[in-house]
């Protein structure tokens, strides 16, 4: 297994700035050799950045942007760098934003969006602001130069840094489409991805990176060996299965199985539609709406593809008292859950509509968790060990207790299992980080993240602990003194999704 490279800006607060302010002098560049373009947005990224547009000339006709203009773009971009150009913020009001940009939809779009949400309005601009005249006179469509005097100004949040200078080794590498907030009902617009590092070296390590990376892309070796395709009348996201590629994915989840077959679970089955008030019990109805397929019957019932199996298991639970001698019941089942992600989101395997998960859930007592979290670490370990990823690294996923609206349940249930996962991970005597945030809204959960061949971090495998679900459903057991007694729900994911997985 291949060392993880981070090149990442999350780690380095300086990079993401600098990458930030790369991506200016990449609008920048472009309005210079384009005047008439118009920007659309342009953020930093974990790896670089990429900047959107609508490549429109003086009489409106779409501009044909290649990778042939990058040696301009760049030769413009170290024009601006060596004109160390100050770099400042300002704070203006909304009406006075309207009236800089009035000329650009993208930005009005943008502005309406911070106006609803009531923040404040910052632009920054690159050079020196009094060149801009009076009123803004000087600027035509958000920039001005001549000679060797420049300034321009863009909405934006932020943050850069203070100087053009101060922007390392930069390179631009593609040049792709997009649709404006990736919604394909809007306009395409066009797409150019770069990159920055602080050195000649990091930047020629990242481009050889990237050069490895294409090689081993699943999106060419895929087809190449024959093992998936898509289709556009199926619909983007959606991949279709050879039977080559169907004989390795019953492969890699017949291995999955009998490790749980070993640990006693049973295999179940369920439909990949619901009504409307299995999800607004269990909350998904309100927590993925954005995500949802929607189907409306001919009888005008509510309908939805699901986007998680776990709501379905708690009714083959519930569709019997259990008495507490027939604890735990563990279900198995592979299954495909349905997401509508946007199509500027959609990446060959790693981003589908169509998700496969070998999904099984526990139904277990309080006294039981423990046992059953460590027989899913088992199974995950020596699924991980087969498979030739022998280093995972433990996340462990917990609530964002300042936006406890995003959750379901209370404060002080998710501390309990927080700290339940916790105490896991140190009996594991497992390496392990805290990711605040990253917990899914009904529990946390322990991430086991692996790392390809060329070093790049994935998420896998995971273990949940939720008390919610049960408590939502009223799920329970009878216990040794013929009383009720609620009972906990495991969630546990091997592969996670079988397509990421293989990607």
């Amino acid at each position: 297994m291949a060392e993880k490279t981070d090149y990442a800006q999350f780690n380095n607060p300086d990079l993401a700035k600098m990458r930030h302010t790369a991506e200016h002098l990449l609008h920048d560049a472009a309005r210079i050799l384009w005047p008439h373009i118009k920007l659309a947005m342009g953020p930093a990224t974990d790896d670089g950045y990429y900047f959107d547009f609508d490549p429109i000339d003086e009489s409106g006709n779409t501009i044909k942007v290649s990778e042939a203009d990058f040696e301009q773009l760049e030769e413009k971009m170290q024009w601006l760098k060596s004109l160390k150009l100050p770099i400042s913020r300002q704070e203006i009001s909304l009406e006075e934003a309207k009236k800089l940009f009035s000329d650009n939809p993208y930005k009005l779009d943008t502005l309406d969006t911070i106006a609803q949400r009531g923040d404040s309005v910052s632009v920054y601009w690159t050079g020196d602001s009094s060149l801009a005249g009076e009123n803004y006179v000087n600027l035509s469509n958000g920039f001005y130069t001549e000679n060797d005097q420049f300034v321009s100004v863009d909405l934006c949040a932020g943050p850069h840094v203070d100087n053009t200078s101060q922007v390392g080794e930069f390179k631009l590498l593609s040049v792709a489409g997009a649709y404006w907030h990736g919604d394909e009902k809007n306009k395409m617009l066009t797409r150019i991805y770069g990159t920055a590092f602080d050195s000649a070296e990091a930047l020629h390590e990242y481009l050889h990176f990237q050069e490895e990376a294409k090689r081993r892309d699943h999106k060419v070796l895929g087809p190449q060996f024959d093992l998936f395709t898509f289709s556009e009348k199926v619909g983007g996201g959606l991949p279709l299965w050879t039977p080559k590629g169907t004989l390795l994915r019953n492969l890699l989840d017949s291995f999955v199985w009998e490790l749980r077959q070993a640990k006693g679970y049973e295999k179940v089955e369920i439909p990949h539609i619901t009504k409307k008030d299995l999800f607004e019990t269990s909350g998904h109805w309100d927590k993925f709406k954005d995500e949802l397929f929607r189907i409306t019957t001919r009888e005008g019932h509510e309908f939805a593809m699901k986007p998680m199996n776990c709501p379905f298991h708690t009714q083959i639970y519930d569709r019997k008292p259990h008495s507490y001698r027939e604890m735990p019941q563990r279900y198995a089942n592979t299954t495909m859950v349905y997401r509508d992600e946007q199509s500027g989101e959609l990446a060959g395997l790693s981003r589908v509509r169509s998700i496969t998960q070998d999904d099984a859930h526990v139904f277990c007592r309080e006294s039981q968790v423990k046992g059953e979290a460590l027989a899913i670490w088992d199974i995950i370990e020596q699924f991980y060990k087969g498979a030739g990823f022998s280093n995972l690294k433990v996340r462990l996923s917990l609530h964002d207790p300042e936006h406890m609206e995003n959750y379901l349940g209370d404060e002080e249930t998710w501390l309990y299992a927080e700290n339940q996962l916790r105490d896991l991970i140190k009996e594991k005597q497992a390496d392990f980080f805290e990711a605040p945030g990253e917990a899914a809204f009904y529990g946390p959960k322990i991430d086991f993240m692996g790392y390809d061949s060329l070093g790049r971090e994935w998420q896998v495998a995971t273990i949940q602990v939720d008390r919610n679900m049960p408590e939502r459903f009223d799920l329970s057991c009878i216990n040794e003194d013929g009383e009720k007694e609620r009972v906990v729900m495991l969630h546990a994911a091997i592969m996670g999704s079988i397509e990421r997985f293989m990607s």
